[in-house]
């Protein structure tokens, strides 16, 4: 392997991190928690979600639910290791896409 391909920044644990906002109407309850930590997971990286002054693993589900983040809460995620760009964009994408989330169906209508 030619070393010159490998990007030393990134193995070496730069952090990257990127603000992403809980859009979802109920919040980062148990459903979106556990997509994301699952996400977090499939990662070498480290992975930790920063709200406020609270900053918490993003592969343990139980650290995640205690932000109690909800809706138009702001959240700092960072990752720290060799994948940690591809990380920072899939876990983006969950809150891009509302952890595809959609409203609350409406009433069956009863006429």
């Amino acid at each position: 392997m030619n070393p010159d391909a490998v990007n030393h920044d990134a193995v070496a644990g730069d952090t990257l991190s990127r603000e992403v906002v809980v859009s979802n109407r109920q919040g980062l309850h148990a459903r979106p928690a556990a997509l994301l930590t699952r996400e977090a997971r499939r990662w070498q990286s480290r992975i930790e979600l920063v709200a406020d002054a609270q900053r918490v693993d993003g592969k343990s589900i139980l650290e995640v639910l205690t932000l109690a983040a909800e809706a138009g809460t702001r959240l700092v995620v960072e990752a720290t290791g060799p994948d940690a760009q591809e990380a920072l964009e899939a876990i983006g994408s969950l809150f891009d896409r509302r952890f595809d989330e959609h409203d609350e169906p409406t009433e069956p209508d009863d006429s």
